[in-house]
């Protein structure tokens, strides 16, 4: 039976050939560009999998994106970059010189001192890069938020700013001040939305007809817009005070409200009607029916 290093070895040959002349054509056509949508996808679906706990799912979401690694990795050594091997050894020297508790003497006994470890020693490896590089002389960026990627999803990226700079200290005492955070965003909001034209206020489907957008001046709707992501940032905040990742619970916020609905909307078939045959009213009630029944 084949060892785990003979399996990897297999898969990697496999790709070789898929790019080699004579290959597919398919696969010799991509590039690291057209790749990239393909990684962010491949990603998601492993997320989606292990949400729902599907195991044999998430067995071959992996894979699939194992094999955007490999497809990188063997495009980057056609152009004389690096090979599967150099991210190997990368991996590896990453993992045990950022674990000195594991494979050193640094003692580290929580997950706090953990992070604290890890945050120092790639301020090192930063360093080491930019001597290495000729960069030592040029002026290090001073900001503990430039090594955090604008291109991440926002929730993901509020995280990490606000993870970031509360390891410096710039931290809530306590989790009442964020509700209380919370508080002072929503009046500032709801200040804002009442110098909204007349009559205020209104669901998109029933703004301005063929644009579905209501007439709100362009500052006013940045200042909205503003606000609005002021709220957001502060939920994130009460998220990770809490040790929960606000991407998860916002995916499965959605899953449990696409459930819900999908339910509203079977009820309403076995009644002879659609979405459009009902009013708010009758969907109220079926929504609140659709609780009662999960709780069961």
């Amino acid at each position: 039976m084949a060892n785990t290093g003979d399996r990897f070895e297999r898969a990697v040959s496999i790709m070789a050939r898929l790019r080699a002349p004579g290959g597919c054509p398919w696969d010799r056509e991509q590039t690291f560009d057209t790749i990239k949508p393909f990684t962010l996808e491949e990603t998601y679906e492993v997320i989606e999998a292990i949400d729902n706990r599907d195991w044999d799912e998430l067995k071959g979401e992996l894979g699939d994106l194992l094999l955007q690694i490999l497809f990188y990795s063997e495009m980057a050594q056609e152009e004389g970059h690096f090979s599967i091997d150099d991210v190997l050894d990368r991996l590896s020297a990453k993992l045990i010189n950022r674990h000195p508790h594991v494979f050193g003497d640094v003692k580290a006994d929580t997950s706090s001192e953990v992070v604290k470890n890890w945050e120092a020693i790639k301020a090192e490896e930063k360093k080491l890069r930019q001597s290495t590089n000729g960069e030592a002389g040029k002026a290090a960026p001073k900001s503990i938020l430039s090594g955090i990627s604008r291109n991440m999803p926002a929730l993901m990226e509020a995280l990490k700013i606000s993870s970031k700079v509360a390891q410096v200290g710039f931290e809530w005492p306590e989790i009442g001040g964020l509700f209380e955070k919370l508080t002072e965003e929503t009046n500032e909001l709801r200040e804002n939305l009442s110098e909204i034209p007349p009559p205020g206020p209104q669901p998109p489907n029933r703004g301005v007809a063929s644009s579905g957008k209501q007439p709100i001046p362009d500052a006013l709707r940045e200042k909205l817009e503003d606000e609005v992501g002021d709220l957001f940032f502060v939920v994130v905040n009460i998220a990770r005070y809490l040790s929960i990742d606000p991407e998860s619970a916002l995916r499965k916020t959605n899953a449990k409200f696409r459930r819900r609905f999908q339910w509203l909307e079977e009820r309403l078939r076995e009644r002879g009607k659609d979405l459009s045959d009902s009013d708010l009213e009758e969907m109220e009630t079926l929504w609140q029916a659709s609780k009662q029944e999960e709780r069961r």
